[in-house]
Parts: structure tokens; C-alpha cells; sequence
């Protein structure tokens, strides 16, 4: 089958089939591949790509500048304090403004509403980056690293712990359904996710080979699975929720002895990070019970969090490449 995506906005996964996934996934493999033999590539060459962010970041950032910079193109970073969305000027008439002087957009924020607009405005390729309900870019990242370190990503089992209704853990049930993934879902029942997704899900994984199930039993979660997912237990935005989370989401921290559990001692630990391993970051050490994993997985044999971050990179560059390059 020939992938086309010239043109198409990324989004959310729900967006793309099953063989347009796999095309970002190979395609980034390639990517990564030319530029660890040091040839640069010209596939956005001369283009100019506008960086749009509300929420402050590191790996979207960066990797998107990179990208764009190895592949020839010109990326312009627009803050909060940059861009007007709703104080001067319409999410709408923004679109259309970058458009007309940009050749893609991506965005990084808050209201998945925002990228959809933009993706409706613009006229040219608009890439999410992080909104609320989605975080696209990530899962590619994600099973990137899973299918570098077990080949062939059909039949895989990826078990996520922690808060079920978030950015990333809709984005791993829908883009492990489209890719034949076992998905499970380990929360405590005030974090399940949405029941319509949940059962869009489970439609979309009958016609793939693929499973979903949600659980709040650790031992039922993560028996089998390939590799444990965490993320933190309040995203930005969320700061007056700590407290809250901490006493609920206590039982789901990642931990050698819930590692051990999968029965599996090749599993491996994936996370998106930033993360509150240990007490060496302002947040963790006001709040010492808020680490979602604890150092000795973070920093142990298993953990794969770096390659990871680093596939931000590649995977990123993909979705460009794919949806905009020469």
C-alpha cells in the first residue's frame, strides 16, 4: 500500500489507519538511521515553520527545532507572551495570518480545540504537540523505542500506570489498537478514561489483532506485559490537584517490585517525562510523596527513558517529513 500523507495536519491517532502509523514508524527508523551516519538531510529545505506554544517544554521544543534545522528548514519559536489567541485576535485569524507566512504549524497548548482550528484555518500541514486530550508525537516515540527494543510492535503489551484520563494514556490506547497492541490501563476507578473511548478503542482493536483493558488491580495490569508506562500524577495545569492525586495514585507508583511482577525480566520502563523520580527538583521536594516511580526503575537496567526522549526527535522529523517535505 502506498502512504500519501503530503499535506495532512497530525492531530490525534484517531486521524490516521493502521498503515499511516506504521509509514511514521518506518520512516522515522530511517531518519534516525541517516542521521547517526552523519548525512543531513533536505527534505524541508528553504521551508519556515512556525513553533506555536502555550505550555512551556523541553523535548517538543527541542526536538522539533532540531528537526527542522537537520532537515533545512527555518523554525520561528512564538511563547504565550507571543501569540494572541483569544486576547486580541481569534484562534481563526491567527491561523490565517501564519499561513500566509508560514509553510506548517505546529502547536503545543492547552485545548485540543485550539489545534483543530488552526488545522482548519492555516492551508498548510498543522502538528500537535501536546494539547489536553491528545499527545501524538509522544506515542510514535514511544513504541519507536518499544519496536528498537522487540522488533515487531504486533502481539507487544504495554501496560500504563497511573492517571487513565490524561493526554498520553488516550494516546496509547488508540495508537496501540491501530498497531495490533495489547493496551492495558492500570488506575484507580476515578482515573478509568472515557467510556466512549474506551469502547471506540475496543472496536478499532477487533479489526487489528490488538486489545484494550482497563484495571485497577497493579497485579492484573501488568502480569505479561512488555513495558510499564508512567507519567506524572499532575500535569501542568493541574499543580492545586497534588495532594489529591498522591492519596489515590500512592498503590500505582512504579516500583522494582511491581517491575517484577510482569513475570517477564526483559520488560522495560517508558516514560515521557519530565518525571519525579527522586527529591532533586522543586516540586518533589516540597511534595516527596509525588514520584510516580521510583529512582532505582528510572535509573535501573530497564529503563529506556532516554532512548525515548531522544525518539522524540526522529519521530517528530517523520511526521514532518511525511506530511510537508519535498
Amino acid at each position: 500500500m502506498t502512504v500519501d500523507l503530503k499535506g495532512r495536519p497530525f492531530l490525534k491517532l484517531l486521524d490516521f489507519a493502521p498503515d499511516e502509523n506504521r509509514h511514521l514508524l518506518a520512516l522515522a527508523a530511517e531518519l534516525k538511521d541517516k542521521k547517526k551516519s552523519g548525512a543531513r538531510g533536505r527534505a524541508l529545505d528553504g521551508l519556515n515553520i512556525a513553533l506555536l506554544f502555550e505550555k512551556p517544554s523541553t523535548r517538543t521544543r527541542c526536538a522539533f527545532t532540531v528537526a527542522c534545522i537537520d532537515e533545512g528548514a527555518h523554525p520561528e519559536y512564538l511563547g504565550k507572551g507571543d501569540i494572541q489567541f483569544g486576547k486580541k485576535e481569534t484562534v481563526a485569524d491567527t491561523a490565517r495570518v501564519l499561513g500566509r507566512m508560514f509553510d506548517g504549524v505546529e502547536f503545543r497548548g492547552f485545548s485540543h480545540q485550539t489545534v483543530e482550528t488552526l488545522a482548519e484555518y492555516a492551508g498548510v500541514p498543522v502538528w500537535n504537540g501536546l494539547t489536553d486530550d491528545w499527545h501524538p508525537t509522544q506515542f510514535l516515540a514511544d513504541v519507536l523505542t518499544m519496536q528498537e527494543e522487540f522488533g515487531d510492535l504486533k502481539g507487544q503489551t504495554l501496560a500504563y500506570a497511573g492517571d487513565g484520563r490524561n493526554n498520553v494514556a488516550n494516546s496509547l490506547m488508540v495508537g496501540c489498537a491501530k498497531l495490533g497492541m495489547h493496551c492495558r490501563i492500570v488506575s484507580p476507578e476515578d482515573l478509568f478514561p472515557e467510556p466512549d473511548l474506551v469502547a471506540a478503542v475496543k472496536e478499532i482493536a477487533s479489526t487489528t489483532g490488538g486489545s484494550l483493558s482497563v484495571t485497577s488491580s497493579v497485579e492484573d495490569g501488568v502480569r505479561g506485559a512488555d513495558a510499564i508506562y508512567a507519567d506524572v500524577w499532575a500535569s501542568m495545569g493541574e499543580e492545586d490537584l497534588i495532594a489529591e492525586r498522591i492519596r489515590i495514585l500512592g498503590a500505582y507508583k512504579i516500583t522494582e517490585k511491581m517491575m517484577a511482577l510482569t513475570g517477564k525480566p526483559g520488560t522495560i520502563f517508558l516514560h515521557c517525562l519530565p518525571a519525579f523520580h527522586n527529591l532533586d527538583t522543586e516540586v518533589s521536594a516540597k511534595n516527596p510523596d509525588i514520584q510516580e516511580v521510583e529512582d532505582a526503575v528510572f535509573e535501573g537496567p530497564q529503563s529506556r527513558v532516554f532512548d525515548q526522549a531522544e525518539n522524540r526527535l526522529h519521530t517528530i522529523k517523520a511526521v514532518m517529513v511525511a506530511t510537508l517535505g519535498n
